[in-house]
């Protein structure tokens, strides 16, 4: 699903032109936001062939991630195999409803990929685990996934891919911020 439905980006000629009708419009800015945009659904829309070849949507293989991110991870004891998580925490890491999750959960369930079983620290509580078939299934499909993102990241080199982790992380860590400031001042000059 795009977030941006124009495949051609106006040239920045254009961008230009429209500042001088909306003199709160910064050309740069614009320039940088439809690109960052147009360039993710273009790599959203790789990935998304790659899950289709294996039947799954990237709803569930996101919950298959994080299964078996827990699963992988140590225990207290050291050992690869901590138990399953809450679908409530599962929601949360995903940031998704927990109705959302419940349905993603459900079909998941339904394909022998994931289980419910009763949370040992908590009984009212229900735990989310990868069956043996769900750790197959994401250990198979996870070597093409990997090569996929090495495919998508060559053009740049390992500096350039550190640059762009810190300019992105530095927008994400911004972007919260924003939509308030812009409500306050759009409210402010009505």
């Amino acid at each position: 699903m795009p977030f941006l439905l124009l495949k051609d980006l106006p040239r920045y000629e254009c961008l230009l032109e429209a500042a001088k009708e909306f003199p709160e419009m910064d050309p740069s800015a614009c320039e940088a936001y439809l690109n960052l945009l147009r360039t993710g659904d273009e790599i959203y829309s790789v990935i998304e062939r790659l899950l289709a070849e294996h039947r799954i949507s990237s709803g569930r293989f996101g919950v298959l991630m994080l299964l078996w991110r827990t699963s992988c991870a140590p225990t207290s004891e050291g050992a690869c195999g901590a138990k399953g998580r809450t679908p409530a925490e599962l929601a949360d890491a995903a940031g998704v409803t927990r109705a959302t999750m419940t349905g993603l959960i459900d079909t998941l369930e339904r394909d022998g990929l994931v289980r419910r079983e009763p949370n040992p620290d908590d009984r009212r509580m229900m735990s989310v685990e990868l069956t043996p078939a769900g750790d197959a299934f994401i250990r198979q499909m996870l070597p093409a996934h990997f090569q996929l993102m090495a495919a998508l990241m060559q053009p740049l080199s390992i500096e350039e891919r550190k640059t762009l982790v810190g300019l992105l992380n530095k927008v994400l860590r911004h972007a919260p911020t924003c939509g308030n400031s812009v409500l306050i001042a759009d409210k402010a000059s009505s």
